[in-house]
């Protein structure tokens, strides 16, 4: 009998997902091997299985203290524009589309069947399916979550490569391993080493400066270029989201796409409050989902901002204690609240 795809898609935990995303990375091109696991990260499943039983999503946010866009069903085309798959996007919305119309229960494994449906997107668009297999995986799982009559209603359309991404995949990965040259003298302990941090957001990409040994967040506040606040609302100063600096809210969580490695290491309230959270961020030395806050500098980093955060840890997944739920409500957030019971607006 056959078995529909979204129900052989609803089989598989969030644990069974990222350990099919783990067997594949081998494959997967050096330019989308990060961004894919952290698009996972960004839109995890028990999180939107969780969001999908509420009734009042008002009341959502304000106990989880959501904020920004965190519903995948309207950011079907958008949500992976930081992959350099992305690219390809209609073709690959397409084809697991067509996937879906024939799909039978005779396959292998998860793995198996997303590498089946790139191997076939690649042929068709000439291209090697490194480059197409990290952007399948995610087509997957965003028909898993929001279903394939909304996965089929949007539209496909590709965003405008911009910034580096409009360059090759080989040259993005060239280019995100570099330095900035400190000069003659940059061996010098003493000289002030001045790095780039490289961003895209849900709303464009950019760069701004971040000195030797300082936090990623504090090195976004100091770019005055522009209204942040009008690109996105949670961008008090600079372009990273950010409230407490001290990793109380968690506002200012990262991706890092590339130089993982320049960051400083993982403290003991990093790792805890990432839990607290509900960020799955890797259980490494150097992970790839980072507080900015926290995370400091010592060479040149690609970063991805998300759309949205929350404080969900002991509610989706169950693992954290009472007393670790307690993050400090910031002056950001006090100014909220006031502005709320003014004009009785949640928002």
């Amino acid at each position: 009998m056959a078995v529909p795809f979204e129900t052989y898609l609803q089989q598989f935990s969030e644990t069974q997902w990222l350990e099919t995303v783990d067997s594949l990375l081998c494959d997967i091109h050096d330019v989308d091997r990060n961004a894919v696991q952290i698009w996972f990260r960004f839109y995890p499943l028990k999180f939107q299985r969780f969001i999908e039983k509420q009734l009042n999503e008002a009341d959502l946010r304000r106990s989880l203290g959501l904020l920004g866009d965190f519903d995948l069903a309207e950011q079907v085309d958008t949500s992976h524009k930081f992959l350099f798959g992305h690219r390809f996007w209609k073709v690959v919305k397409a084809a697991i589309e067509a996937e879906a119309e024939v799909f039978t229960d005779q396959k292998p494994t998860l793995a198996g069947e997303i590498k089946q449906v790139a191997s076939n997107i690649a042929e068709r668009l000439k291209a090697d399916v490194s480059l197409v297999l990290g952007i399948t995986a995610v087509g997957f799982m965003t028909l898993n979550q929001v279903g394939l009559d909304k996965f089929k209603a949007a539209a496909g359309e590709v965003t405008k490569p911009s910034g580096a991404l409009t360059k090759s995949s080989d040259a993005i990965v060239a280019e995100r391993q570099r330095n900035d040259s400190q000069g003659l003298l940059g061996f010098l302990r003493t000289v002030d080493k001045k790095f780039t941090v490289s961003y895209i957001d849900k709303t464009d990409s950019g760069k701004f400066r971040v000195m030797n040994d300082e936090e990623i967040a504090s090195a976004s506040g100091r770019d005055r270029s522009q209204n942040w606040r009008a690109r996105d609302e949670r961008c008090w100063e600079g372009v990273v989201p950010v409230e407490c600096r001290s990793a109380s809210c968690g506002t200012c969580w990262i991706g890092v796409l590339a130089g993982e490695e320049k960051l400083s290491e993982v403290a003991r309230r990093e790792r805890r409050q990432m839990k607290v959270f509900g960020y799955n961020q890797p259980d490494t030395e150097k992970p790839i989902l980072r507080l900015a806050c926290q995370a400091k500098a010592y060479g040149n980093v690609a970063i991805v901002i998300p759309p949205w955060n929350g404080v969900f840890g002991k509610q989706v997944y169950g693992n954290i204690e009472e007393l670790e739920l307690e993050p400090v409500t910031t002056s950001a957030q006090k100014l909220r609240e006031t502005i709320a019971s003014a004009t009785g607006r949640d928002d």
